[in-house]
């Protein structure tokens, strides 16, 4: 292997496109005494961020377990983030990009995993809203949700740069790749339609896309294990049919070290400017094998349907519980917020969270908005009238797993 062979396409001072890769919405601050590059600034504002605390208690694959070991949201985007760094520093990369790339990708996932993306995206859907979809959703938080206190206390948007971004929206690990090139022009990241329509701008973003396949690989499977959704049967099975169709390489286990490892040394075997940031035709089959035996033996048996339905329950219970609060205020010609509040000491935590939800965000009759809020009003009232089902959506798909069983063990409770 050639270590460096990207030495001339980082993303720094020197790439034609660095100028365009660091641009952000509006002008940041500056600190005198800042030692941070302009990537290093964006990792540490994602870093600083609540969804980026919240991933700790979303789920990866396996819901509310009650096991420390059991991978986590926030556990992943770790994985993801140390997978692309090695990759990333191998073949001369950013590895600063990578870090707040790899970081930001997950902000915006859903609560209980691609089940609870499926679920809200239904109910998006039938509400009139677009697809739901969690890379979209990841820039919209990064973009529109997230805020950070400056030092007089007044709260303002992340306002990350364009290659952080671009790599977030442009992640999807679900996409079925041999070769990752990144694309020349940068677009408006508001013209994404459909996860992975375009390929990253940046080739610290192509390194991500393929490190978040990377990571999730064997590490479902060590926990399918843990829980006894597999058997050890099924797993050596699947070991000796990725040795039949590998000449070069013998697994002699499958676990997350040792999938991990295979996965990043082929890939700074195989990528280079020309073909991209790429795997050999063994390892592509070889990761789609074990894409295959994922999904029949994990991520689509009866157990997780049962899981949905639960998850379908309580996040419709909740919406509906929210939505019946805009039809009584317009109904009324009355004030949303003391609508919400007249219910509050019978159901506490649902209305506050919700209440401050809307004070931080949005723009509407009879409410005059906190000074400290200078971020961006995303849901206006007063002239929209899918202000609320926005914002309900939102609400959701920022919740962790156990703030949303809280919030439904207190709308059932008496």
């Amino acid at each position: 292997m050639t270590k460096n062979l990207f030495i001339n396409e980082a993303m720094n001072e020197n790439n034609k496109n660095y100028s365009l890769a660091i641009k952000r919405v509006s002008p940041i601050y500056q600190r005198d005494s800042d030692l941070r590059s302009e990537f290093g600034r964006d990792y540490t504002r994602i870093i600083f961020s609540q969804a980026y605390r919240r991933l700790k208690h979303k789920t990866q694959v396996f819901f509310a377990v009650k096991d420390d070991h059991v991978c986590t949201r926030s556990e992943h985007v770790n994985l993801v983030e140390s997978i692309s760094y090695t990759i990333a520093n191998y073949l001369g990369l950013n590895t600063e990009l990578t870090k707040a790339i790899a970081v930001g990708h997950d902000l915006g996932h859903a609560p209980f995993g691609h089940g609870g993306e499926t679920i809200i995206n239904d109910i998006a859907k039938s509400n009139g809203l677009d697809s739901f979809w969690h890379e979209r959703n990841s820039l919209h938080f990064i973009d529109n949700i997230e805020t950070l206190e400056d030092d007089e206390h007044v709260r303002h948007n992340l306002n990350l740069t364009y290659a952080v971004r671009d790599g977030i929206i442009s992640h999807c690990g679900e996409m079925q790749q041999m070769k990752i090139k990144k694309r020349d022009q940068a677009i408006d990241l508001n013209d994404y339609l459909t996860p992975g329509q375009y390929n990253p701008f940046t080739w610290e973003g192509c390194v991500v896309k393929v490190a978040d396949k990377i990571a999730y690989l064997a590490r479902d499977i060590e926990d399918a294990l843990r829980l006894k959704v597999l058997k050890e049967n099924k797993v050596e099975v699947l070991r000796m049919s990725l040795n039949q169709l590998s000449e070069d390489y013998q697994f002699n286990a499958i676990n997350n070290g040792t999938i991990v490892n295979y996965f990043i040394q082929d890939v700074c075997k195989n990528s280079n400017p020309d073909d991209g940031i790429a795997l050999s035709k063994t390892a592509f089959e070889i990761m789609k094998t074990i894409m295959k035996f994922n999904y029949q033996n994990i991520y689509i048996i009866d157990r997780v349907k049962i899981h949905s339905d639960y998850v379908s329950l309580m996040l419709h219970s909740i919406f509906d519980f929210y939505y019946k609060y805009d039809l009584i205020a317009k109904d009324s010609n009355t004030n949303l917020i003391n609508e919400l509040l007249k219910d509050k000491e019978q159901f506490p935590n649902t209305i506050n969270g919700f209440v401050h939800w809307l004070e931080k965000y949005s723009n509407m009759k009879y409410f005059k908005r906190n000074e400290i809020y200078q971020n961006k009003v995303i849901y206006d009232f007063i002239n929209d009238d899918q202000a609320m089902i926005k914002s309900i959506i939102d609400y959701l798909s920022g919740m962790s797993d156990a703030y949303i069983i809280q919030i439904f063990n207190e709308l059932i409770a008496f």
